[in-house]
């Protein structure tokens, strides 16, 4: 059969099957204006709990100004080539000492990108005679890594550790007989709950086991911990875990990400990570944000920015869970609320909180998680005030009242394509 026929006579897969009624307003929706807490969708103003931007440095003024005068410094080509050929600089350099600083580690590499540059760092460093364990609901890159993977592979159900110790006996025997070794991977935060990996209680099983670990940070690097340094600090664990892997798309509000490890696996990395010796290096007006995006996670400025957030946070956890409503083990900055339903309850909800409510948010249903439940996925960030919490809250309560009264159980799936 032909490859394109296939594919249009296709449903679309388990999301694209809804994408002629869903595209546009709940898939690829487009959001207008300044980033932050306030934006406008389809031409009304909305409160937006959608954007990875924690810190609030989307817009902060410092940031703009350097990125700013960067671009205009350096264009977007600078540097050409791959950073192994023609695109290494002393910024890029620097950046990667700065970062190693603040982890607490060696050395470090950057990524183009997080999600290529986790895959590409699994498939570097592991060969067919060792053995991944990993969490059952890892995101979707180190799922991705591991298929790269050609030896054995065996996840341990999500954040149970007794589960975790199982799969560690069967794996390290299989790399005895094999002659290899063991990754353990795992992330700090989970992105789609808010609930943090148990480090603390993997890192305790390396007195009885012998592998290395690695943590995907994406949502802990900069704002988890007592000065952002990611979830390992905020357990105490930075000396036992031995490859720390963050991305600046959450906390930094950019693009990219980096690993950090002893100087003697960077060094192997740079000479062996595909998605790095093949791809073009990053910008220079990028590196050149990163470097006073660090300057201010680690500042005074950046203590008070995570103070907000956190206040921000836990006054919105607290008011859901006060509420009766259930955002499940939900610590970090995603709170998704979670409702009995299906996709008529999602849409009509999802359409009363933008249109009505003018409370813009993302909405997650069956497959992406079990049939019968609707998550509201709250994302909070330093940007939001006191007022965007209460407000959110009062307009959920509102809602929890329609959803028992039966108002959303009406109708089909609304279509908004008409509205493109």
């Amino acid at each position: 059969m032909d490859i394109f026929d296939r594919i249009e006579e296709s449903v679309g897969g388990p999301i694209g099957q809804y994408r002629d009624k869903v595209d546009g307003y709940y898939a690829f929706p487009k959001l207008e204006g300044e980033l932050g807490p306030h934006m406008r969708f389809q031409g009304i103003d909305v409160l937006c709990w959608s954007l990875n931007n924690y810190l609030g440095l989307a817009n902060h003024p410092e940031i703009r100004k350097v990125d700013a005068e960067a671009a205009a410094r350096w264009g977007l080509a600078y540097p050409m080539g791959s950073r192994m050929m023609t695109g290494n600089t002393e910024l890029h350099e620097k950046l990667e000492r700065e970062l190693a600083d603040f982890e607490k580690k060696e050395a470090a590499f950057l990524f183009n990108f997080g999600y290529q540059g986790i895959v590409s760092a699994i498939d570097s460093l592991l060969t067919r005679h060792d053995v991944i364990v990993f969490d059952a609901e890892c995101h979707a890159c180190l799922m991705d890594g591991k298929r790269l993977h050609q030896g054995k592979a065996f996840s341990y159900r999500h954040n149970d550790i007794a589960s975790c110790e199982q799969k560690l006996k069967v794996a390290t025997k299989v790399a005895e007989e094999q002659g290899g070794g063991v990754l353990l991977i795992t992330e700090g935060v989970y992105g789609m709950t808010g609930a943090l990996g148990i480090l603390d209680q993997i890192v305790a099983l390396k007195k009885k086991y012998k592998f290395r670990m690695m943590i995907d940070d994406a949502h802990g690097f900069g704002v988890m911990g007592p000065t952002g340094r990611g979830t390992s600090e905020h357990f105490g664990v930075m000396d036992e875990v031995d490859i720390y892997i963050g991305a600046y798309a959450k906390s930094m509000a950019i693009i990219g990400g980096f690993i950090a490890t002893k100087r003697s696996v960077i060094d192997f990395l740079r000479y062996n990570m595909r998605s790095q010796i093949y791809a073009k290096a990053l910008p220079m007006p990028i590196v050149e944000g990163c470097l006073k995006r660090l300057e201010i996670i680690r500042s005074k400025e950046g203590d008070e920015l995570r103070k907000k957030l956190w206040t921000v946070t836990r006054r919105l956890q607290d008011g859901f869970r006060n509420l009766g409503f259930d955002i499940g083990p939900a610590e970090a900055c995603v709170s998704p609320v979670q409702i009995k339903g299906g996709p008529i309850q999602a849409t009509n909800i999802a359409y009363d909180l933008r249109v009505n409510y003018k409370i813009f948010c993302s909405i997650v249903v069956y497959p992406v998680i079990p049939p019968g439940m609707i998550i509201f996925r709250i994302i909070s960030t330093a940007a939001h005030s006191i007022e965007d919490v209460d407000y959110t809250l009062n307009a959920f309560k509102e809602i929890r009242e329609k959803l028992d009264a039966g108002v959303y159980d009406e109708g089909e799936m609304k279509d908004f394509t008409e509205k493109k």
